[in-house]
């Protein structure tokens, strides 16, 4: 870390007296590093910083070393810096995200100063959770959605989530499956097309959820891809990164039934204007649709991934005769 953005630390924290670094985890493709800073004095107890530093040479762990792939990450983190600067303000205590305490931009590198969940109440990460802990995070999400119900993204990416088509012409140029190659711009209209749309986190996987000491209240982090769209892409890619296929079956009428549960109360307090019946009704036909588009994603940047399972192609077969009903009806 070069010397300005040393200065900057020292700045935000009301102290140059670092008694620790904690190396938290490396960003994807080398792009730099999350670290915990621990301090004896100053404003705060610890601070976790994220140093954006771009790499000379590319180095993405399963080989999409492409200009398409950089650029992606890019924007992706210009996004995460206006999510703090303009719209995180706005989650409640409900979905609660970090305060970011400063920003800087020098060259190709960026700092990010954000609040330590683990000293604000979440220190907990998990690895495997259980169907009541899931719930906690479907209430994060169902409280986010409401919140952000029919906002504009500006500053954001149009349409979010990592996997979403526009940004993965070179996967979807490696996908095999034929009948899902030629569905895929069709899946992605649909999506697009709701009548009901949000902001979604956009990676709302299990591993960007931190939890309390007991597990009741949960934060999130990691908003590079946060975006416009149909929350039931956040609700289906988290359920997707928790549980293996045979409980994705078995749950998904409970998961479903718990999410909306929430959704309701989170609406009524803070969009009442919305037709909930009518939100909830096109969602629910919406998540296959949500699995499918990811799974689309899947098959082409990592063909032997365990996600890509017998749950997956179900809810992917859901979608197909639609899809071609869909066209049809275009035709005439």
């Amino acid at each position: 870390m070069n010397n300005y953005f040393k200065e900057k630390i020292s700045e935000i924290t009301g102290t140059n007296h670092i008694e620790k670094v904690e190396e938290i985890q490396s960003l994807w493709s080398g792009y730099g590093r999350i670290q915990r800073f621990y301090f004896k004095e100053g404003r705060y107890p610890s601070v976790v910083v994220k140093h954006i530093s771009y790499p000379e040479e590319m180095n993405h762990p399963r080989g999409w070393n492409t200009s398409v792939s950089h650029q992606r990450k890019l924007h992706s983190y210009q996004v995460e810096i206006e999510w703090y600067k303009k719209w995180s303000d706005r989650c409640s205590d409900e979905c609660y995200t970090p305060g970011c305490l400063g920003v800087e931009q020098q060259h190709n590198e960026i700092l990010i100063v954000l609040e330590d969940l683990n000293s604000t109440g979440f220190p907990k990460r998990a690895k495997t959770i259980s169907l009541d802990q899931m719930e906690v995070c479907l209430r994060w999400l169902a409280y986010f959605h409401a919140i952000f119900m029919n906002s504009e993204p500006s500053g954001l990416w149009p349409i979010g989530t990592y996997w979403h088509l526009d940004t993965r012409p070179d996967e979807l140029e490696q996908l095999t499956d034929k009948n899902l190659k030629q569905a895929a711009s069709m899946i992605d209209r649909v999506l697009n097309q709701t009548k009901h749309k949000t902001l979604v986190h956009g990676d709302a996987k299990l591993a960007n959820f931190c939890f309390s000491d007991d597990m009741q209240k949960v934060a999130a982090v990691d908003f590079q891809y946060v975006g416009g769209g149909c929350g039931m892409k956040d609700v289906a890619y988290f359920i997707g990164s928790c549980l293996y296929e045979e409980d994705c079956e078995k749950y998904e009428n409970h998961l479903l039934n718990t999410y909306f549960m929430h959704l309701k109360t989170a609406i009524f307090k803070y969009n009442n204007d919305v037709n909930f019946d009518a939100l909830e009704q096109e969602w629910r036909e919406m998540y296959p649709y949500a699995w499918a588009d990811f799974h689309r994603f899947l098959k082409g940047w990592s063909p032997g991934h365990w996600k890509i399972n017998s749950y997956s192609e179900k809810m992917t077969r859901k979608v197909l005769p639609d899809i071609e009903n869909r066209k049809a009806s275009i035709k005439k």
